[in-house]
């Protein structure tokens, strides 16, 4: 991978290889016990669509994590082609290591229509250009933070974040809202392929989505009493977008019981156009 360049480091990170029929293999950047779990939807997805004509781009995809993901060893992911219809294409994805599943996804894939169209409106938060860089809040949050924290805030240089609210996200203060609104963009130009487009939103998909259950409880994922995982993960594609343009994610919690919790999210863009939409359960366990 390209490690002078951030961007280039990502794409290559999505840049699966062919290891046989309908068969690919992955690796991992993380610095941490386990695997990003958008990493992995991201990479899936990339398996998938090497199987789909690139006139059908994605439009849904259903996940599972079923074993946390070890960053020292390959993923490798298995295709199934489950339908080829004249308007939608739906496959199939496991992936796996040292022989077992650790994830397993479903897509669905369909050509270019037109239909009806409508769509909420974007919430009214202030502009992305105006909020503090991620460099920033790590900084001005340090003191509050766990050890190595602040230094994840600030990673992922190949991603540009701003958080409408940091005092609900990084502080342990109980809030009635649910909600946060998180812009969010690639640092740097990159091609016009769509389904490179929605491969790296996929893989950003998976960020900050359990916090937003955790403020109602003035928790939040720094804190180390917390054992926080994903369980499954669902992405609608609803219109064209850019990664590397700004993206508006807004995000909330309807529920939390039996250490579980529901959070959803919908992704616009700057001009308003409702792009993509979220939902995931995760594990909140409070030790």
């Amino acid at each position: 991978m390209d490690a002078s360049n951030p961007t280039r480091e990502l794409l290559a990170l999505l840049d699966i290889e062919p290891i046989g029929e309908d068969a690919f293999r992955g690796y991992s950047r993380s610095r941490f016990a386990r695997v990003y779990g958008g990493q992995v939807v991201g990479q899936a997805l990339v398996a998938a669509q090497r199987t789909v004509p690139a006139a059908r781009p994605a439009h849904s995809l259903h996940a599972y994590f079923i074993l946390p993901g070890d960053p020292r060893t390959p993923i490798d992911f298995f295709v199934q082609r489950l339908r080829d219809g004249k308007s939608f294409t739906t496959r199939r994805c496991e992936a796996k290591q040292n022989g077992r599943t650790i994830f397993s996804m479903e897509a669905s894939f369909q050509i270019d229509e037109p239909g009806l169209e409508h769509a909420f409106a974007p919430p009214q938060v202030p502009a992305p250009e105006g909020l503090p860089t991620k460099s920033a809040l790590a900084e001005r949050f340090a003191e509050f933070l766990p050890l190595g924290a602040s230094e994840c805030i600030a990673g992922s240089p190949s991603v540009d974040l701003r958080v409408v609210d940091p005092h609900g996200f990084f502080l342990n203060d109980a809030v009635a809202d649910t909600r946060q609104f998180i812009w969010f963009r690639i640092v740097d130009r990159i091609g016009d392929d769509l389904a490179e487009h929605q491969a790296l939103l996929a893989y950003l998909s998976d960020m900050t989505l359990l916090n937003t259950a955790l403020v109602k409880h003035g928790r939040t994922i720094f804190d180390e009493r917390l054992q926080v995982a994903s369980l499954d993960h669902a992405l609608w594609l609803h219109r064209p977008f850019r990664v590397d343009e700004w993206l508006l994610y807004t995000q909330d919690s309807p529920t939390a019981a039996g250490a579980r919790t529901l959070t959803r999210g919908m992704i616009f863009s700057a001009d308003g156009r409702l792009v993509a939409s979220v939902a995931q359960e995760g594990l909140i366990r409070d030790h």
